[in-house]
C-alpha cells in the first residue's frame, strides 16, 4: 500500500527556522510519522536564514506575480525533511524576526506574506504540480490559516484538510479590504467563510473550513470550547466540537538526550544522573554567575509574557529566595518583564541570573543543570519545556491548564505513595498559588530520596513523538476513509 501524502504548511520549522514551538513541532512530526505509513512534505517560506541551508535545491514552478512580486517554489531534502521552501523576495528577503521588523512591531504586510503561503500551500493541495499533490493538507496556527479557506473556495478535487491551534491567542486579523489583495472571493466574507468581526481572520478561516481541528493537548482541546480560553472563537468551536481533536505534542528524543547533548557539560543515562546533573548545574551557575550553594536551583525557560504567568515569579521572588533557593533565567519579551527581572538579579546577586536572549545551547544546559524548572503559565496549550525537563531530570513546577495538566503528575500524597509522581502542579495561578507551590518543591528537594524518585519517573515517561505519531495517522485516515469533506 503506498504511503498517505500529505503537505504541512506552517511558517517556521526547527531546525531551519525557528521562533517557538511551533518550529519543533513541525521539524519532529514528518520524521515521526514516516513509521506510521505517512509521506510529509512541508511548505516554508525561504526566509534569508534558511535558503542557505538548500544546499541542493530544484525549482518546482515559478509565479509571475505571487502577491506583489515574482517567486518561485523550492524543493530540497534537507535534514531529513522534504521541504517545499517559498522564494519570494518582496515578502520574506527582509532583516529582523520572521514576524516582526527590528523595531518589533510586527510587518505590515504579514497579510500578505502569510496569505501568499496559505495560496500556495492550497495551489499545492488542488494539483498545481500533480507529483506533489497530496491527500491531506495539514496548515499550523494562523499563518496558515487561509489555507483551508483557498481550498474550500478553490476549483476542482481537493485534498482532505486539518488545522492545527498551537496556540489560539494569535489569529491573525486584518483589514477587510484586502479580501481581493489575498485572493478570495466576494462570497468568502462571511460569518460561515473569513468574516470576524468586520475584519478577516485568518485562524477563523481555518477553524470554521477546515475538515479537522486539533489542538496540542486534550485538556487544551477541552478549554478552548469554552469562554474564558476560548479568546472569541469559543461559539465556533462549539459548534465544530465533534471535529476537534486534542493530541499531545511530543519531543524529538534524538536532540533533546541527555545521554548524548553536545551542549551538555557531563552527559548522563537515566538511573545514573545525580553525578553528572550536579556538575552541570555548577557549569550553570558559572554561566550566570550564580553562588555555589545547597540550595534547590530553579529554572526559567521561556518567553517572558503575561501568558507565561512570569510577572506572578517576580512577585514570589522574595519566597524563593527566602527558601535558600536560587533562579536561573532564559528568555526575552516583554520590556517589563526583562526589567523586571534584571532588578532582581541586582537586589539579589548570586541568587538570580537571568540571560535575556534565544540561546539553544544554553536552553540546553539549562535542563540538563537546573534542579526544578518553573512553567507558572496562565494558559498553556501543551508547552515543550515541561517535556525537556522531564526527559533530563529537571522536576517541572507547573500551573495546573492546558498541556501542563496533561503530562506532569502532581506529587500529592496519594501519587507519591503509589510512586508515580513526576512534578509538582498548583491551581489557581495566582502569586499565592506559586508561592505555595514553590514551597512544596522546596520541601520535597530537601527529601532526597523522594526527590530522585520523582526524577526517575520522569525520565522513564514517554515524551516521544510514538504515541502523538499514531493518533494523527489514525486521524487521516479516519478522515480520508470518512470522505466527509466537500469534493
Amino acid at each position: 500500500m503506498s504511503a498517505l501524502k500529505v503537505l504541512s504548511v506552517a511558517s517556521e520549522i526547527y531546525p531551519l527556522i525557528k521562533t517557538g514551538g511551533l518550529a519543533d513541532v513541525a521539524g519532529a512530526l514528518p520524521g515521526a510519522l514516516k513509521p506510521e505509513g505517512i509521506a510529509m512534505q512541508c511548505l516554508v517560506p525561504a526566509y534569508p536564514a534558511l535558503k542557505p541551508q538548500l544546499r541542493k535545491y530544484s525549482e518546482v514552478c515559478r509565479f509571475a506575480d505571487l502577491f506583489g512580486g515574482p517567486a518561485r517554489l523550492l524543493s530540497a531534502r534537507v535534514d531529513g525533511l522534504d521541504v517545499l521552501a517559498l522564494e519570494a523576495a518582496h515578502l520574506y528577503d527582509r532583516p529582523g524576526n520572521i514576524y516582526s521588523g527590528p523595531n518589533g512591531a510586527d510587518w505590515p504586510d504579514n497579510p500578505q506574506r502569510f496569505g501568499a503561503l496559505s495560496w500556495v500551500g492550497a495551489q499545492i493541495g488542488l494539483g498545481l504540480v500533480p507529483a506533489l499533490r497530496p491527500d491531506i493538507v495539514h496548515a499550523h496556527d494562523w499563518q496558515a490559516g487561509l489555507t483551508p479557506a483557498y481550498l474550500h473556495y478553490g476549483e476542482g478535487p481537493r485534498p482532505a484538510s486539518v488545522i492545527t491551534v498551537h496556540n489560539l491567542a494569535f489569529q491573525g486579523q486584518c483589514d477587510a479590504k484586502l479580501l481581493g489583495q489575498l485572493r478570495l472571493p466576494p462570497n468568502s466574507y462571511t460569518m460561515a467563510g473569513v468574516e470576524y468581526y468586520g475584519t478577516i481572520g485568518f485562524l477563523k478561516a481555518g477553524l470554521q473550513l477546515a475538515d479537522r481541528i486539533t489542538t496540542v493537548s486534550p485538556t487544551y482541546g477541552r478549554e478552548i470550547l469554552g469562554t474564558e480560553a476560548g479568546m472569541g472563537l469559543d461559539g465556533l468551536l462549539r459548534q465544530r466540537a465533534a471535529v476537534v481533536s486534542g493530541i499531545l505534542n511530543g519531543i524529538d528524543t534524538a536532540i533533546w538526550n541527555p545521554g548524548g547533548d553536545p551542549y551538555v557539560p557531563v552527559p548522563y543515562e537515566r538511573g545514573k544522573a545525580s553525578a553528572p546533573r550536579a556538575r552541570n548545574k555548577l557549569a550553570l551557575q558559572d554561566r550566570l554567575g550564580l553562588h555555589k550553594t545547597r540550595g534547590a536551583l530553579f529554572g526559567v525557560v521561556s518567553r517572558l509574557s503575561w501568558q507565561k504567568g512570569l510577572d506572578l515569579l517576580v512577585q514570589a521572588m522574595p519566597l524563593l529566595i527566602s527558601e535558600g533557593a536560587q533562579l536561573a533565567l532564559l528568555g526575552s519579551g516583554d520590556k517589563e518583564l526583562e526589567d523586571a527581572f534584571a532588578r532582581a538579579a541586582q537586589q539579589y546577586p548570586g541568587q538570580v541570573g537571568c540571560s535575556f536572549a534565544y540561546d539553544e545551547g544554553l536552553a540546553h544546559l539549562m535542563q540538563a543543570g537546573v534542579d526544578a524548572l518553573l512553567v507558572p503559565s496562565r494558559f498553556e496549550p501543551c508547552g515543550l519545556t515541561q517535556l525537556y525537563a522531564l526527559r533530563y531530570g529537571a522536576v517541572p513546577v507547573v500551573a495546573r491548564v492546558g498541556g501542563l495538566a496533561d503530562t506532569v503528575i502532581d506529587a500529592n500524597d496519594m501519587a507519591m505513595a503509589a510512586g508515580v509522581a513526576t512534578g509538582v502542579q498548583f491551581f489557581p495561578v495566582t502569586r499565592e498559588g506559586l508561592e505555595g507551590a514553590v514551597r512544596r518543591t522546596c520541601a520535597l528537594w530537601r527529601n532526597r530520596d523522594a526527590w530522585r524518585r520523582m526524577q526517575a519517573n520522569g525520565m522513564r515517561a514517554d515524551v516521544s513523538w510514538a504515541g502523538p505519531a499514531r493518533q494523527y495517522a489514525q486521524l487521516y485516515r479516519d478522515l480520508i476513509a470518512s470522505r466527509t469533506f466537500s469534493p
